[in-house]
């Protein structure tokens, strides 16, 4: 974990509506870090796995913008954002009244407190054991018909309440979207987490 005590790098932050998992729908101001060494293939944000001296911005003003959006909702995604401390900033937009969600692969020890927790495995950099029983929100990213076998794996260590997605790739999803629908009907404590920001055209 890297400490930039009260400056961390910024890759972007926007207000606009999540579109994925649990809180699909939900206006949410984005936060995202920049700076990524788990490098998924299918990433469709690869700007945010480098980082730029011009990107390292105060928290309290990151902090600011949040609340001058006038959102009730925040996620800190990335890159990944658990390569940083994250209790300042975590801290100070609860303090202002502000909900805070995390996106994170796992990889990384989870620093600060969240309100909700979104963890996304990845095969090639696996979640630390201790960050399953973190998670409100396990999504499975779908490639290929062996992500369906390998998603019951991730499940088995997860908490009895977390909620469990199958999210296909988006790239493949006119592919997997079949397979996905019917493993949910035949295992129905999974549900379906789509790209909806994509699909209603928002950023």
């Amino acid at each position: 974990m890297r400490t930039l005590h009260s400056e961390l790098p910024v890759m972007e932050q926007f207000y606009s509506v999540q579109g994925e998992g649990f809180h699909s729908g939900r206006p949410a101001f984005f936060i995202r870090l920049a700076g990524c060494e788990v490098g998924c293939s299918w990433c469709d944000v690869k700007e945010s796995w480098t980082v730029t001296e011009n990107q390292i911005r105060k928290i309290s003003e990151m902090v600011a913008q949040t609340v001058d959006s006038g959102t009730n909702f925040a996620v800190i995604t990335g890159g990944e954002p658990c390569m940083y401390d994250l209790v300042e900033l975590t801290s100070q937009l609860q303090k202002s009244g502000i909900e805070v969600a995390l996106e994170t692969s796992g990889a990384y020890p989870v620093s600060g407190q969240f309100d909700w927790i979104c963890l996304s495995p990845k095969k090639f950099r696996l979640p630390l054991a201790e960050n399953f029983a973190l998670a409100d929100e396990l999504k499975v990213i779908v490639v290929n018909r062996d992500d369906l076998e390998w998603c019951v794996e991730m499940a088995s260590k997860t908490r009895p309440d977390c909620r469990w997605y199958l999210q296909p790739e988006w790239d493949r999803r006119e592919k997997v979207l079949p397979l996905i629908v019917d493993y949910v009907k035949r295992n129905t404590r999974w549900s379906i987490s789509l790209q909806t920001h994509k699909y209603i055209n928002v950023p």
